[in-house]
């Protein structure tokens, strides 16, 4: 029965004599099973209550560092904050680094920054540019670990990724969208923001891969450089509209949804199937007005979780753990919203 801790500690714990305890640990018998049961619940006990030893007392200070709407980034910010009383005995305290666009290199001025100054983490949503991968790297150097959250830089020198399996969420879209079209003739247009972001292109690619296999015959059209932004997305849009007048339904893996539904009604056009991903409070809003079919969504706070976990792993606050599994993918729809959905703009 290996463990760390003194018989006298274990003795303490469990309310047994110590030569009880020794008797069970060196397997000398002359005691009950009930006896040994209470000495391995004492023993699981004190490695628990060792943890959160580790943890009382400790502060983390965590850089958020993303491209992305603001929508997203304050659906990020307001997953964390729900989650940092979860995290005590630790204290994590959090500075957010947000931009929705702009070229890589003032990314990796952010990240340069903080690894001039110092941080316990960095939470980085980044495009998978070679830049921002020598800038995680120069982070990991600087001893500071790197988490990416919803989209991967897996040749980097991060310690973990969290979010959903972005391939299966692509054809989970596929499915709905083949479904809820069913015979109906119709060409469907696929939304990135960026192809520069690994998770809309494994996004695309599942999506891609399921309507190939299960809907050959039906066309997509892709746009993509909108950067999820209302403002970039409506000509794109409107203009894919103009080209095709097919289009019958939209997946939309980059966001901009305001401008896309706008798109379709200044064209006298009707979307019939949008499939989503988020709930942020505009997605939010939309689909409570039945303006969108369904949203993938997946849970940010726990996203948000473990990624501090990871952090603490990597300091030896917390134990070791295998790796992180994605997170499940939910399909909402205006009647299963989560208790949790956003129902305001949060400033």
């Amino acid at each position: 029965m290996g463990h760390p801790f003194p018989i006298r500690e274990i003795a303490r714990q469990a309310g047994l004599s110590e030569a009880t305890v020794d008797r069970v640990l060196n397997g000398r018998g002359g005691v009950r099973d009930s006896t040994a049961q209470e000495v391995r619940r004492a023993i699981a006990d004190l490695d628990r209550q060792r943890t959160q030893v580790r943890l009382v007392g400790r502060t983390f200070m965590v850089d958020i560092v993303m491209q992305s709407p603001e929508r997203f980034s304050t659906a990020v910010r307001a997953a964390l904050e729900a989650e940092l009383p979860a995290l005590h005995p630790a204290v994590v305290r959090s500075r957010f680094h947000f931009r929705e666009t702009g070229p890589a290199d003032g990314l990796t001025g952010v990240l340069d920054r903080i690894a001039r100054r110092g941080s316990q983490g960095v939470i980085l949503k980044a495009p998978d540019v070679p830049g921002v991968t020598d800038a995680v790297g120069r982070l990991a150097a600087a001893g500071i670990p790197v988490v990416t959250l919803v989209t991967d830089l897996p040749t980097s020198a991060r310690v973990g990724c969290v979010g959903s399996d972005n391939r299966a969420a692509g054809a989970t879209a596929a499915y709905l969208v083949g479904q809820w079209l069913g015979e109906r003739p119709g060409n469907v247009l696929t939304s990135l923001s960026s192809g520069s972001f690994r998770n809309e292109e494994e996004r695309e690619m599942g999506f891609r891969s399921a309507m190939r296999a299960r809907h050959p015959r039906r066309t997509l059209v892709e746009i993509a450089e909108g950067q999820g932004l209302d403002a970039t997305q409506y000509d794109l849009v409107r203009t894919a509209l103009d080209r095709d007048p097919d289009i019958r339904a939209v997946y939309s893996i980059g966001g901009g949804n305001i401008a896309t539904l706008r798109a379709f009604e200044d064209a006298g056009r009707k979307c019939a199937v949008f499939v989503a991903h988020d709930l942020d409070h505009d997605n939010t809003r939309l689909l409570r007005e039945h303006r969108l079919s369904a949203v993938l969504h997946h849970d940010l706070r726990q996203d948000l979780r473990e990624a501090c976990h990871i952090v603490m792993r990597a300091h030896g606050a917390l134990p070791p753990a295998g790796p992180t599994p994605p997170s499940p993918i939910q399909v909402v729809t205006p009647y299963n919203m989560p208790t949790h959905a956003p129902t305001t703009k949060v400033r």
